[in-house]
């Protein structure tokens, strides 16, 4: 997205995540991609916190273990950016052209961020609708602060990688949704990546962003209430979370905590909804897409689908991609697949795109 770096002859999508690192290489056939590589590698719970990177050495060092451990050889990435420090915030300007609006949109933003915009990179998209009927255009404007950028792009070259392209997740799922899935017409999909730290929400209609939002109602709250509930450690939690065995604890313990922060997740989700419908003369959601580690915790989909009265799935990112059984376990790709979203997002995109 960002368009100040340089210009790969081809890209690794690297998703920098609060509890792992991914990596996705995609080849680009007559018709279609085929998958060239994949990995994943997990990280310490304070490695990565609110978005900031705490332990940096640990991070370079696990992308450069992923990077050898599955013989991926290019050394140009994309990498995304999600959470607080990320803003991004469709708006109203004059009727222009990109490259005038280019010239000024540092003076837009500064109507709409509350950043100084010295300390944030910024670019925008203008909106498919165009003309508003009002002399104006809709457009999206994006803000990352520099100091997180700059903290991914030292892990990345620290790893002995270069970073092409600096993206943020959201455009990142949605990039990945438009290779597996059609979208007609008026529809509206809402886009949810349920990550460890972070649930990214992208709303879309007729293939176009409308809506994105970042909560800090994610995979975490799981783990943690479950820990103050049960008296587990970490670990434990984890594994009873994704529906594992911990000696001394049932899997029916956790239901009422289950069904507590399902709740909650519900109720955000919902606010979003009635957030986009109220501001952005949104029409009613169609359905909800979901991705992420966190899509596959237990009855999820089932529970939104019932509080949330939406049709609700998992996509999966991986469907339209091939891939050589004898190379990668279809089953195990079926699995993994709703946690490489964001990463087969970025290495769906172009070099010029954040040439």
């Amino acid at each position: 997205m960002f368009s100040w770096l340089s210009r790969p002859k081809g890209l690794v999508g690297l998703d920098i995540g609060t509890s792992s690192v991914k990596a996705v290489q995609l080849r680009r056939l007559r018709k279609g991609y085929q998958l060239v590589a994949l990995g994943i590698a997990p990280l310490h719970p304070d490695t990565i916190v609110d978005g900031l990177i705490m332990d940096a050495d640990a991070v370079s060092n696990a992308v450069r273990r992923m990077f050898e451990e599955n013989k991926i050889d290019l050394k140009d990435v994309a990498v995304s950016v999600s959470g607080h420090s990320v803003i991004v915030k469709r708006i109203a300007v004059p009727h222009m052209k990109a490259d005038e609006l280019r010239g000024g949109i540092a003076w837009e933003a500064e109507q709409h961020i509350p950043y100084s915009v010295e300390d944030v990179n910024l670019d925008f998209q203008i909106l498919r609708s165009g003309d508003n009927g009002k002399g104006e255009m809709d457009v999206l404007l994006v803000a990352v602060k520099k100091d997180i950028v700059n903290q991914y792009l030292a892990v990345i070259s620290a790893a002995g990688l270069r970073a092409a392209v600096v993206d943020v997740d959201a455009f990142a799922m949605e990039n990945a949704f438009e290779m597996f899935e059609k979208v007609g017409g008026d529809e509206v999909v809402a886009l949810m990546n349920i990550g460890a730290a972070v649930t990214t929400i992208n709303v879309i209609r007729g293939g176009c962003s409308e809506f994105t939002r970042d909560s800090s109602l994610a995979g975490n709250r799981y783990t943690e209430s479950l820990q103050k509930g049960l008296g587990l450690n970490y670990e434990q939690a984890e594994i009873l979370k994704m529906g594992g065995a911990v000696q001394g604890h049932d899997v029916a313990e956790t239901r009422p905590v289950f069904e507590m922060v399902n709740g909650e997740l519900a109720g955000e989700i919902r606010r979003s909804f009635e957030f986009y419908r109220s501001s952005m003369q949104g029409g009613a959601i169609d359905r909800v897409v979901l991705s992420g580690g966190g899509s596959r915790l237990p009855d999820l989909p089932s529970y939104l689908s019932h509080a949330l009265e939406l049709p609700v799935e998992i996509g999966n990112p991986l469907r339209e991609i091939s891939a050589d059984p004898g190379k990668f376990d279809p089953e195990y790709l079926s699995f993994i697949a709703p946690q490489m979203a964001v990463g087969v997002g970025l290495a769906l995109r172009e070099p010029e795109d954040g040439a």
